[in-house]
């Protein structure tokens, strides 16, 4: 026994090493896009991320953020790779929990535990060793798992609590005749409690767990012991979910607010008494167990309070929120924003068993409890919370086509189903959008790409068939993206034979490692209740079932062998050939898969941060919109410490009092944001929306005015809806703000040559049928700013309605539109917004821009990350375009070559940009690289077209308007240069949409 043991940890730790090798060596050096920024910045400096949080995650992220000892610059290659390590380690727990099971079917004896089990013969042990290897380095490799591994996100982590909770249990199935056995399931307990603090996907392997157990406990299992288990185990996990995350805080909450409220005790009292009270019952039921030697009493609160130890960690959350950090999400700092913060409250909810469709309109509110705040030695009701109320008949069970997001959603859903507008949506289209969308394409479809093969990275892309291998009609974006992997269904089909092998020889262990895969799986599919349209892809939430699915691979190794014994008799050379061919497997995923999960040396996030952040002027208030333009600045001011006098003002938060007030509050080097109104104009349920009650006595609304008179709560600007209180309204969308030109002047904000465009008053039209509390608050800073702070909007708030109006004065620096009191004389709402600053467009772009890695085909650029090049090449155009009306020819011909050279069509695949260069190549004497470029992009074009418009899904709508774009933009650079043969060309490919 001690040979095979020795021999399985040897092997096991081989693996580590290689998983690890292969995530260090594929690791991004910095922070990457979506949530990575902000989680390596709430790592560094223990900030308060969006809700519900993940502590631990932060906790390990800090921990290995000290080993870049001062140098910032490293600080997020560490705590990606803690990400790296948490992967490694969570495959190297597969291993040892394939080995396990393998071993009961090796040596025939799937009842007994492995310690009673007999040593292995050389051939046994190899054919184990091997099925764990082969099932191990087919997860390390699996496309959504290594996605996970080389970036700082928590479900790398979050996957390594699972794997350990299930080899504890099954090491605890071993041991489980012994007197201290019960030590591993309060270590199960402990992990659990700490994976809530990095993910809740690890509640979910719970009901495997418990088949594990009653399997142990019970040598001749029944039908209605086997429900019990399951129906006990899901309320295990139902009682951690809403019973100790959010119950017990909320328990607490109601403590605090009773004594506070009702005793007058001073602020955190309640807490006190509540935690007094709660260990004395703990503390009462130890006490009975022992004296009714109760061991399942006693066994039962111990795992209750290794979970809470667990849990403990979200106890950072308050206290570092106390302190008011630079990034401090929703405001935790007392108990009852804790617990608006566990359950999500800012996100709002899904229904999931019931709940209204998507035609539904509500008839009704009702009360859904107050809303504290701390006031004056008390808890004050700033709001009571509203529940909508839809009548019965525009409600029904398992709602999957629903409200949420109201009827602009209907396109998306018809992509799926054949819905008619205003017309109840039948169970079976619910069914229909559950299994084909739901089902269909959010999860079998991201399972199939990890084991059969993906087309590209194109968002929406499907499935890519061992006989779809041709390239030869495709567009180049699919046919030559570093995504589009091709396994031949190989790893599904030694999968299914792992399956196929234990379900005949184990049903046992094959039925637990199926619920795992259910469970964390296809349950997540009707948890989520996904909508029709998403940011992303949604594949890296199910690689619970990615991994139970692996076990079976590695299982597969013996069904292999199996299939052998007819051929090779030997137990030693089927069990060495088995494994070889077994191995094909993670050597086939790795082979295909490294170029798109490598992405080293890839700092495309950063650079567009830092970018963005450089196009401001110093002390500025900078707007932005959306995780991809946020995040990463984040990262950049919090972490490495760059152009932290930067404001940065996500305009989504700014409807929540929370964040408006932290606005107010100095920021590392920026100074509070200028404002007029007080924190109690800006508090949750008041000013919340402020309705347009059109007053032709009021064409324009002068804005300070305005502002005053809604800080005095002017009866001129009240109204009445229904039975509450009256709402401020406002009489008309045209506002205007004075402008003390001289002051400006004085400022020296103006530059020479637009000097006459400067107004005595800025003009705008906000285009609102209602103000939002984000709206109210920059309107408040301009008036209050008088010009004094530099204002910008990011070019990537794409919404006319968040410019609110202000197009005709902005001016274009960088990747960020300034607002000045300047009037663009050539502003048009259908061209693009922003006057062109030449010279510090040219400085932004040509000097002080970093563009790393942009010009290398060699590294990964997927579709999120190609967004920023877009948005680079649309401002080298903008620039080069300026500079040809300008009469300065050498100039823009400079600014396109910068352009080509930063970033090549061979790195970075000409776009819908490009063409707009072609001007600035012919007027600068380059007419041949001008050509060679429309002709490229005609070729593409062409194909692109021929493929989205013959039989593509409806979901690649995008892509065909794409490139009905290009095409335009094509006909237009050679009509402008007189290219009359490529304008025919392109004429040709638009004629077909021109008619639509």
């Amino acid at each position: 026994m001690r040979s095979f043991r020795r021999l399985n940890n040897l092997v096991g730790w081989l693996v580590f090493a290689l998983a690890t090798l292969t995530y260090l060596l594929t690791l991004e050096p910095t922070a990457s896009f979506w949530d990575c920024g902000e989680f390596i910045a709430c790592s560094y400096k223990l900030l308060v991320p969006h809700p519900p949080g993940a502590p631990t995650f932060l906790l390990l992220g800090r921990l290995f953020s000290l080993f870049a000892f001062g140098d910032v610059t490293k600080v997020s290659v560490l705590i990606n790779t803690l990400s790296a390590l948490s992967s490694s380690f969570t495959v190297l727990f597969l291993f040892w929990t394939i080995t396990m099971l393998a071993k009961k079917l090796v040596l025939h004896r799937p009842g007994l535990p492995n310690d009673r089990l007999a040593e292995p013969t050389g051939g046994q042990t190899a054919l184990i060793l091997g099925a764990g290897a082969v099932g191990a380095l087919a997860f390390a490799f699996s496309d959504s798992f290594w996605f996970n591994a080389v970036e700082a996100e928590v479900y790398a982590m979050s996957a390594l609590c699972t794997s350990v909770v299930v080899w504890i249990m099954l090491k605890w199935e071993n041991r489980a005749d012994e007197p201290d056995s019960d030590k591993w399931l309060l270590l199960i307990a402990l992990v659990i409690g700490l994976s809530i603090g990095v993910h809740l996907l690890n509640l979910l392997a719970i009901p495997a767990l418990g088949f594990i157990y009653y399997y142990r406990r019970h040598a001749a299992p029944t039908l209605a012991g086997g429900m019990l288990t399951l129906v006990v185990s899901s309320v295990i996990v139902g009682l951690i979910l809403a019973g100790i995350i959010p119950g017990l805080p909320t328990l607490a909450g109601a403590f605090e607010v009773f004594f506070v409220n009702s005793i007058g005790l001073p602020f955190n009292f309640g807490l006190v008494i509540f935690l007094v009270g709660f260990v004395g019952l703990i503390w009462f039921g130890f006490r009975t167990s022992f004296r009714t030697h109760n061991r399942l009493l006693n066994t039962a609160l111990l795992s209750f309070v290794f979970i809470l130890i667990g849990y403990s960690s979200y106890l950072i959350v308050p206290i570092r929120s106390s302190y008011h950090p630079p990034v401090n999400q929703d405001a935790p700092d007392d108990v009852l924003s804790f617990v608006s913060y566990l359950k999500r409250e800012q996100y709002g909810s899904r229904p999931l068993l019931y709940g209204p469709h998507i035609f539904a309109q509500p008839v009704a509110q009702q009360d859904a409890g107050p809303r504290y705040v701390r006031q004056d030695g008390r808890y004050a009701v700033a709001e009571r919370k509203q529940e909508l109320v839809y009548a019965p008949e525009d409600q029904m069970l398992l709602p999957r086509i629903y409200a949420d997001g109201g009827p602009s959603r209907l396109p998306y859903y018809q992509q799926w189903v054949d819905l008619q507008e205003g017309v109840k949506p039948t169970m079976g289209q619910n069914l229909s959008f559950l299994f084909r969308y739901q089902v269909g394409h959010m999860y079998w479809r991201y399972f199939l790409w990890n084991f059969v093969g993906r087309e590209s990275d194109v968002q929406q892309a499907g499935v890519l068939w061992p006989w779809e291998s041709s390239r030869a009609e495709l567009p180049e974006r699919i046919a030559d993206s570093k995504s589009r992997n091709n396994f031949y269904a190989i790893p599904l089909i030694l999968g299914l034979l792992g399956l196929f092998y234990q379900a005949r020889r184990d049903g046992r262990n094959a039925f637990v490692v199926g619920l795992l895969f259910v469970f964390t799986g296809l349950a997540i599919v009707i948890y989520l209740n996904q909508p029709p349209i998403e940011p992303r892809e949604r594949d890296y939430t199910f690689t619970g079932g990615t991994y139970a699915f692996a076990i079976w691979i590695g299982l597969g190794v013996l069904g292999l062998a199996e299939l052998l014994k007819s051929i090779l008799k030997a137990d030693t050379t089927r069990a060495t050939v088995a494994t070889l061919v077994g191995l094909l497997v993670p050597g086939l995923m790795a082979a295909q898969g490294w170029d798109d999960h490598d992405r080293s040396d890839r700092y495309t996030a950063v650079d567009s941060a830092k970018n963005l952040l450089n196009s401001c002027a110093p002390n500025a208030i900078l707007f932005t919109n959306g995780d991809n333009d946020t995040f990463p600045l984040w990262y950049a001011q919090q972490v490495e410490g760059f152009r932290t006098d930067v404001r940065v003002a996500v305009l989504s938060y700014l409807n929540t009092d929370w964040y408006i007030n932290q606005m107010r509050q100095q920021s590392n080097a920026s100074a509070p944001l200028p404002g007029t109104l007080p924190a109690a104009d800006y508090a949750q349920g008041t000013n919340d929306y402020l309705p347009y009650v059109a007053n032709p006595a009021v064409p324009s609304v002068n804005l300070p005015e305005f502002i005053g008179l809604v800080g005095q709560r002017s009866d001129l600007l009240k109204v009445s809806y229904g039975q509450g209180d009256p709402l401020l309204s406002f009489p008309s969308p045209n506002f205007y703000l004075p402008v003390d030109t001289a002051a400006v002047k004085a400022l020296g904000i103006i530059p020479q040559d637009r000097r006459r465009q400067l107004v005595s008053r800025l003009e705008f039209n906000l285009g609102k049928g209602a103000l939002e509390k984000k709206t109210l608050f920059i309107l408040d800073m301009l008036a209050a700013n008088q010009w004094k702070r530099p204002v910008y909007f990011a070019t990537t708030v794409a919404r006319s309605e968040d410019h609110l109006g202000l197009e005709p004065y902005f001016q274009l620096e960088g990747l960020a539109w300034r607002v000045l009191p300047l009037h663009n004389p050539d502003y048009s709402p259908r061209g693009e917004p922003g006057y062109v600053a030449k010279d510090l467009l040219y400085r932004n772009l040509m000097q002080k821009f970093a563009f790393r890695g942009l010009n290398d085909g060699s590294l990964l650029h997927d579709e999120h990350s190609l967004l920023f090049p877009a948005n680079y090449r649309e401002k080298f155009a903008r620039l080069a375009s300026a500079y040809l009306a300008a009469g300065d020819v050498a100039t823009a011909r400079r600014v396109a070559d910068r352009c080509l050279a930063v970033m090549p069509d061979q790195a970075i695949a000409y776009d819908y940009y490009s063409p707009q260069l072609v001007p600035a190549l012919v007027v600068g004497g380059e007419r041949q690289r001008a050509n060679k470029l429309l002709d490229v992009l005609l070729d593409r074009t062409r194909r692109g077209l021929l493929y989205y418009a013959n039989g593509a899904h409806p979901l690649f709508d995008r892509e065909l308007g794409q490139h009905v774009g290009t095409a335009q933009q094509l006909y237009l650079a050679a009509e402008q240069v007189g290219d009359s043969a490529r304008a025919r060309q392109a004429l040709v490919l638009l004629e077909p949409y021109l008619r639509q």
